[in-house]
């Protein structure tokens, strides 16, 4: 293990971005808690967010109408996503204390670092899920009943790594879920182009997480964690290939689906959102290098703005 694993001043964590809100401005006794939500790194807030976004926007052009509680479900997916991604987080360093403490980049987080009690952890998962289950009570009785079963793959996920070489897909299903929820909270019934994007978000999941995982695969080996960037190890950009083409695909197969029927032009140019996306992949594995967790890290990070790209497009259709 390198120096990198020293615990940064001030109780912050190893891999937060330095300079963040949370370090910076957010009251004293509340700064373990935002970490522990990772707060301080709110790039997992976007990418659970945005499969909603391209959810709520597809289900939109499949109906062709936009009404007023589309402002709010857009929205309450914003709030949402912060706090079940803070719940979810906090979940997940609960039953990775004991792991997080021997890796070099999380032995600094709220729970192994002594800042955030295993009790007090809990009961802040509890607070930050019942605001969020009392948002999803405003959603249709179909989102509230999919909101809900969301919860199975956030409580396994932790696990996945344990038992499976393919921990990501565990985290795709549970990431991208935001994808049915939100086109069922505008149309108020699951349909199949939904279920299609849904899973071209867990493809597009396997290829940044999986580049996110690299950074650890040396530790995850001495303690034997489990994870796509292990199992692939330097053939991992040819898979990465494969995942991008996968989600470039599945993305253009459910805008289609929802689309069909429709204005053509509208169709082409929302069928640019997913193009544009699979050029941003396709840049960041140009840059792909796996010894550099820089250089990683900020590959990982740079999916926020790969994953807003769809939706100026789907926007603009909208209008056409």
């Amino acid at each position: 293990m390198s120096g990198k694993g020293q615990r940064p001043e001030a109780g912050s964590v190893a891999d937060a971005p330095k300079g963040n809100w949370v370090d910076r401005y957010a009251p004293g006794p509340w700064r373990p808690y935002l970490r522990l939500s990772r707060a301080d790194r709110p790039i997992g807030t976007w990418l659970l967010l945005l499969p909603c976004w391209w959810g709520l926007l597809l289900a939109m052009l499949h109906d062709g109408q936009a009404r007023w509680f589309d402002l709010w479900i857009f929205a309450s997916c914003g709030i949402g996503a912060f706090l079940m991604r803070g719940a979810g987080c906090t979940w997940n360093d609960i039953t990775d204390r004991h792991i997080d403490g021997s890796v070099a980049r999380t032995a600094s987080r709220p729970i192994p670092s002594g800042q955030v009690s295993v009790k007090a952890a809990l009961a802040w998962l509890v607070a930050q899920a019942l605001v969020a289950f009392l948002i999803l009570l405003t959603f249709p009785g179909m989102a509230i009943a999919l909101g809900i079963l969301a919860l199975a793959p956030v409580a396994v996920y932790p696990f996945a790594k344990r038992f499976t070489w393919w921990p990501q897909v565990f985290l795709g299903i549970a990431f991208n879920w935001g994808a049915l929820l939100a086109w069922t909270a505008h149309t108020g019934r699951l349909e199949w182009p939904a279920v299609v994007l849904y899973l071209a978000g867990i493809a597009w999941t396997l290829f940044y997480d999986t580049i996110y995982a690299h950074q650890d695969a040396e530790d995850d080996a001495l303690i034997g964690v489990k994870s796509t960037a292990r199992l692939f190890g330097d053939q991992s950009p040819q898979w990465l290939r494969w995942f991008l083409v996968v989600t470039v695909v599945l993305m253009t197969a459910a805008v289609i689906l929802a689309m069909r029927g429709g204005e053509p032009m509208a169709l082409l140019v929302a069928l640019l959102g997913p193009w544009a996306l699979g050029l941003h992949l396709l840049w960041q594995l140009t840059r792909l290098n796996l010894h550099d967790t820089t250089a990683l890290l900020a590959l990982f990070r740079s999916n926020r703005n790969a994953g807003l790209l769809p939706l100026p497009f789907f926007a603009i259709a909208l209008l056409v």
